[in-house]
């Protein structure tokens, strides 16, 4: 556990034993509890350990905002609103009816992860349609005691909402903000099926007009200077999105091309950080899958 500010900190989830590459966000204050992004339920032991360390129960948590509903951010949600029924879950409306009915996202999930599905995941159940509170963006939400302006910022996710506490000058930002582990790489995570490179732009200038002071990635924590970190993002993506076209054109299997992106990418990469820095990124965002995300993008366009 980590303060960011007062009443604001963050549990380290320590995804598969690695430090660094999922974080919860916990806001507190005397009007309750909230969690941003709970992460996957075999996460869940830590997650209620680091909220034992801050002197919280279940009981004291009151709402979940989830930036998406990716299992890495939002796939312990049911198992918690299960056993703790008062908690509220708030989601976009793209989000919303998969949380309700998740079958159709375990069954897309399970097509990428395979046998590792249940290992890195853990069980995704469902939240009962009256414990969500359904969001489009736009709204000024209550939440931990604090008020917090709701933005959609598609891009990464169809279903990708961040929020802003203007009281602190917060925002947390899910994954539109990318993945920075240790002050490194600032990474786009893009992995299939809804990359959408003009959308995530808009969003990104969505919340730089927050002109917040700091954002808090998912993977991994604060960053204290969010116009240079948005910038770079931007610039990364749009660099490994012609790396991923420039693939398409050449000979060999999908299997092929997504490793020579991945090589190419741990090159940039190994320009600003070392191999121990580098470790944490492939737990967060697999580099093949990231490849898999843009190679849709282009194709879906290319048809367009």
């Amino acid at each position: 556990m980590t303060v960011l500010s007062h009443g604001l900190s963050w549990i380290d989830l320590e995804f598969l034993g690695r430090p660094h590459a999922i974080a919860t966000a916990v806001i507190q204050s005397a009007g309750g509890v909230a969690l941003v992004d709970p992460g996957p339920t075999s996460c869940l032991k830590t997650l209620e350990q680091g909220l034992q360390r801050l002197g919280l129960q279940w009981r004291d948590v009151q709402q979940i905002l989830l930036t998406h509903i990716h299992l890495d951010h939002a796939g312990a949600a049911g198992t918690i609103v299960r056993a703790h029924p008062h908690i509220k879950v708030f989601v976009h409306e793209r989000g919303a009816v998969h949380m309700a009915e998740p079958q159709k996202l375990i069954d897309s999930a399970r097509r990428l992860y395979g046998d590792d599905m249940d290992r890195l995941w853990g069980e995704f159940a469902a939240v009962p349609r009256e414990s969500l509170v359904v969001l489009s963006g736009g709204e000024r939400i209550e939440a931990g005691g604090r008020r917090f302006d709701v933005a959609y910022t598609p891009g990464h996710a169809s279903h990708h909402v961040s929020y802003f506490d203007a009281g602190s000058g917060v925002a947390f930002v899910g994954d539109t903000a990318g993945v920075r582990i240790d002050d490194g790489y600032v990474l786009p995570p893009t992995p299939p099926p809804d990359i959408d490179l003009e959308a995530w732009r808009s969003s990104v200038a969505i919340i730089e007009a927050w002109s917040a002071d700091t954002l808090f990635l998912t993977h991994f924590g604060p960053v204290m200077t969010p116009r240079p970190h948005l910038q770079t993002l931007l610039q990364n993506l749009e660099e490994m999105a012609i790396w991923v076209r420039r693939t398409l054109t050449d000979p060999g299997t999908d299997d092929e091309r997504s490793r020579a992106f991945a090589d190419q990418l741990r090159h940039a990469m190994r320009q600003q950080m070392n191999e121990a820095q580098m470790a944490a990124y492939p737990v967060a965002a697999p580099f093949e899958m990231l490849w898999l995300g843009l190679a849709r993008y282009w194709r879906k366009k290319d048809r367009t």
